[in-house]
């Protein structure tokens, strides 16, 4: 009987993307800490380099927080044209070597090169050169994890951050895995690795000695997918037309806001940006997510879904501003506001491009 192929997968993740580029084009900035982000009161941190991360800076972190833990922290604002512009390099280096290359953000993506379109012999040779091409086109540094399916390639590419190259070959997959702390798993949060340690499961290995029907009883259907991974086994593909599964714009305030007028006004921008990207694109969508974190950092989300998509940005906007009256009067001031759309298709599939009011 034929044995099945062992697939060659490469993840590729930026070392401190944003932060990265900030540095590269502006050479005063280097080897220092920096964050790029809002201002220091009330923004947020979308990157840290690593100068920074040495203090304890992350990325999604309040900026008034990130300053207290380094003082000489620089803050500059982001230039996503510009990254996007380099990510579009990057993704043109790995054309060279695959066609089935699944993007999952501007700086990381997956790539199959178990039929690479270049002689080079191993997986490893390939991602070795394509972490070289990088620095040679872009002046950035990639970190490159090398295994046979993505649960291990992502895992590995974090492995040896920055500028690192892991390799997980299929005889050492189960080893690897079992050493690791839950929540060092990519996909499984704080929450949900703070639930697994409450049952007794604190590494791989613990949650390998779990049976499926324990994993499902607890966890629901994601537990199917620890059961495997804790096993080592992901038969997920590289997909090069991962769908977008939603689109959504947020802002954070310079001051709290605890008026409904105020932030219907800002909610107003955020609806048109989303409703721009579906024009652009040629997508709808059914369920609006309003995302709402307090000046405690709590965070809530409400959502309405209609039975078909959204065929224009009145009735987006009606839902969306319906969804944040739905939670006055507040108690405490909010410091960031979001709206998103998801359950998109393409205005193509929609029949007639009708929707349902009934909601």
């Amino acid at each position: 009987m034929e044995q099945p192929t062992i697939r060659k997968i490469i993840h590729v993740d930026m070392d401190a993307f944003y932060a990265s580029v900030e540095q590269r084009d502006n050479p005063d900035l280097r080897g220092k800490p920096l964050a790029v982000g809002g201002s220091r009161q009330r923004g947020v941190v979308a990157a840290a380099s690593y100068e920074a991360r040495q203090f304890g800076v992350r990325s999604a972190m309040a900026s008034s927080i990130a300053i207290r833990k380094c003082p000489e922290l620089i803050f500059v604002k982001p230039r996503f044209d510009v990254y996007k512009s380099v990510s579009s390099q990057i993704r043109g280096i790995f054309a060279r070597f695959t066609h089935l290359i699944e993007p999952l953000s501007l700086d990381e993506a997956y790539l199959d090169v178990t039929d690479s379109l270049t002689n080079s012999t191993t997986a490893t040779q390939v991602a070795k050169t394509i972490k070289e091409q990088i620095k040679e086109e872009t002046g950035l540094t990639a970190s490159a994890g090398v295994s046979y399916n993505k649960f291990l390639a992502k895992l590995a590419s974090d492995y040896r951050k920055p500028d690192g190259l892991f390799v997980i070959k299929p005889h050492q997959g189960l080893a690897f895995v079992e050493k690791l702390r839950v929540g060092q798993f990519h996909g499984i949060g704080r929450v949900t690795a703070e639930k697994m340690n409450q049952l007794g499961i604190f590494t791989g290995l613990d949650l390998r000695q779990k049976s499926e029907a324990f994993l499902l009883e607890h966890f629901g259907k994601v537990g199917h997918h620890y059961y495997n991974i804790a096993q080592a086994i992901d038969n997920r593909p590289v997909t090069p037309d991962r769908e977008r599964k939603s689109v959504g714009s947020e802002t954070t305030f310079e001051q709290d806001l605890t008026e409904n007028a105020e932030l219907e006004a800002e909610l107003t921008p955020l609806i048109a940006s989303v409703w721009k990207y579906c024009e652009r694109t040629g997508v709808l969508g059914r369920t609006v997510t309003l995302k709402v974190k307090y000046a405690d950092f709590q965070q809530i989300t409400r959502s309405r879904t209609a039975f078909s998509s959204i065929a224009d940005q009145a009735t987006f906007t009606k839902i969306s501003i319906d969804l944040l009256a739905s939670l006055f009067p507040v108690t405490k001031g909010v410091r960031l506001l979001g709206v998103s759309l998801s359950s998109l298709q393409t205005i193509a599939s929609v029949p007639n491009g009708q929707l349902s009011l009934d909601l």
